[in-house]
């Protein structure tokens, strides 16, 4: 019989855009399942069409779309402090019964900038400078839905914009549009993408061989401890070994610097190395950065949740295959 594996999650750091955890007691065919149903396959708000019914800015049409098509849309359940999962809140387009769009598949922004309105000149010798049309002059028709301007605080004091800048405009020019934001993933286009960052890596086992490491003197042991560029090891104040240092998985980068040294102090070639390096076959880091889009816990989950359908349908099949049979 196979064997049957409880695969396990334990937190390291969690903020709103950033989540770090271990994933444990699986294989990489499940950690590369969930990184790439985290990037490709939850479903996010993108604006998706956009009616323009005046623009006299320097950029074209198809420029701003493409631009308001990265915009991050944010949704937020009315019943709900915490924003992120749009999922069950909004069916794709693909998947709703109307004829073209309605409040179930669709949210409806409006942007209507005239710099003359923005900025109105008090004489003609004014000079004027341009003004950055950003995400805070979309509005939207649904409380529950608005763009994401930025992913912190701290970003939003370093922006000299007072959200995602889409075009600048001057005297005499204006942009008025509609824009159409609908539920999608990425394996159809990018913009649909919630993540920026999402990676895993081995989680790394270090062995130290404490029979090789009585030959060496401490100034070889030191040396040892000082080729790792990454500092994964460290000599112990009370006994004078040599130990894995604090915090090491998060700084090994598995560099051939400690197998040349080790080679160098090797008194006979067939000796065993005295310190082992090796990647874990069950034990991944995972980094996921959101896009502004989904809180990055909300990312994992809903990945789970994509995971969990594909896994009961793909059971269902087989089962059908049976019954057939």
């Amino acid at each position: 019989m196979p064997h049957q594996r409880f695969p396990k999650v334990q937190i390291l750091h969690m903020a709103p855009h950033e989540m770090k955890f271990v994933l444990s007691e699986t294989d990489t065919s499940m950690a590369n399942t969930l990184r790439r149903i985290m990037i490709a396959e939850v479903p996010t708000l993108a604006i998706d069409l956009v009616e323009f019914s005046e623009n006299s800015t320097v950029l074209n049409d198809e420029y701003i779309a493409h631009r308001l098509g990265l915009i991050p849309i944010r949704y937020q359940a009315a019943d709900s402090i915490k924003g992120g999962d749009c999922h069950g809140a909004f069916l794709p387009h693909m998947e709703c019964v109307c004829y073209d769009r309605c409040p179930r598949c669709s949210v409806e922004f409006e942007l209507d900038v005239s710099f003359d309105e923005v900025n109105p000149m008090r004489s003609e010798d004014d000079v004027l400078a341009p003004y950055t049309v950003t995400s805070k002059d979309l509005i939207s028709t649904n409380e529950t839905v608005a763009p994401a301007h930025f992913l912190s605080q701290d970003e939003q004091e370093e922006s000299q914009d007072s959200g995602i800048a889409i075009v600048k405009m001057g005297p005499g020019q204006r942009l008025k549009l509609k824009a159409i934001a609908r539920m999608g993933i990425a394996k159809e286009h990018a913009k649909w993408c919630p993540v920026a960052v999402a990676t895993y890596r081995f989680w790394p086992v270090i062995e130290v061989n404490e029979e090789q490491m009585a030959t060496l003197t401490m100034e070889q042991k030191q040396e040892l401890v000082d080729c790792c560029a990454d500092r994964i090891l460290a000599i112990d104040d009370v006994t004078g070994s040599i130990v894995e240092a604090e915090d090491a998985w998060d700084n090994v980068t598995y560099t051939e610097e400690l197998s040349f040294t080790q080679e160098m102090m090797k008194k006979r070639l067939e000796d065993d190395d005295f310190v082992t390096v090796r990647a874990s076959t069950d034990r991944f880091i995972f980094v996921v950065e959101s896009s502004g889009g989904m809180d990055a816990d909300e990312i994992v989950f809903s990945a789970l949740r994509v995971l969990k359908d594909r896994l009961l349908y793909l059971a269902n099949e087989v089962e059908n295959l049976k019954d057939a049979a």
